[in-house]
């Protein structure tokens, strides 16, 4: 059973699944989208073209779904999506997309955004993502699926973060990190694989040690070009999926240069 404390503001128009709470002092625009079990526990905001799946759970103080901090955002119908079992904790703040950059902004499911996280507009974050404390995305970051961002962090606009990355605490991200990679610093340098996140994935031993071979061989290989040796490690491990996975990230499109490790020139 669906139930709105009497102090909620639950605006004509917004759709609520089934067994949904909105708790003390929320409020919910027109056009939002509940999914069944949502939980708005008090004192949050979820408004603008905005869907939270279900079993997602807004902490008090959150706003989900306001206006884009772009100043080229002229009220066009941007949207913002949030997968289902998303937490999202106290000051949060989610904003929808703009027409400069696809006009929606994603959030993933079984995500955890922890106290005072900022996903800016256009913005798309991966599955089970976890932002710990005040980790803050540009606008047009990607986030892919399994990364963690450690707290007080900060993503540079159109930056790329690849799948089961680990970010350190009190980072700023200026280039792309590659999949599984590992970055801390300021400004974030490559500092080598995320080990324990691989190990915490089940990933064998063997599979780790290729990666690592293949990491290795890219990042503090001497002998060629970083293309060279892109292509060298196409030849010999191509075949197994998550160094497929760096590969495929290496040579996507991209708006922004390689984070590196130290010593290296910016890629």
């Amino acid at each position: 059973m669906t139930e709105i404390h009497p102090s909620a503001v639950v605006e004509e128009g917004a759709r609520l699944g089934e067994n949904v709470h909105v708790g003390p002092f929320c409020v919910v625009g027109p056009e939002v989208e509940l999914g069944e079990g949502v939980v708005l526990d008090g004192h949050c905001v979820v408004t603008g073209r905005t869907e939270l799946g279900a079993g997602c759970r807004v902490y008090p103080f959150a706003s989900v779904g306001t206006t884009p901090q772009d100043m080229k955002y002229a009220g066009e119908p941007s949207r913002l999506t949030v997968g289902a079992r998303t937490t999202i904790r106290e000051h949060v703040t989610l904003n929808p997309g703009t027409r400069g950059g696809g006009m929606h902004t994603r959030v993933g499911a079984d995500c955890l955004l922890m106290v005072g996280v900022h996903v800016a507009h256009d913005c798309t974050v991966g599955d089970g993502v976890i932002m710990a404390n005040q980790a803050t995305l540009g606008g047009h970051v990607t986030v892919e699926d399994g990364a963690v961002l450690g707290g007080i962090t900060a993503v540079h606009q159109f930056v790329r973060i690849g799948s089961g990355a680990m970010i350190g605490g009190m980072t700023g991200v200026e280039h792309d990190v590659i999949p599984f990679g590992m970055a801390m610093g300021n400004r974030a340098r490559l500092q080598g694989l995320n080990i324990v996140g691989l190990r915490r994935r089940n990933v064998a031993h063997s599979a780790i040690q290729t990666l690592r071979q293949a990491y290795n061989e890219l990042f503090c290989g001497t002998a060629g070009t970083f293309q060279q040796r892109l292509a060298g490690v196409a030849e010999r491990y191509g075949d197994d999926p998550r160094v497929a996975q760096v590969l495929a990230f290496l040579r996507a499109d991209a708006s922004r240069p390689l984070c590196q490790p130290p010593g290296t020139d910016d890629g």
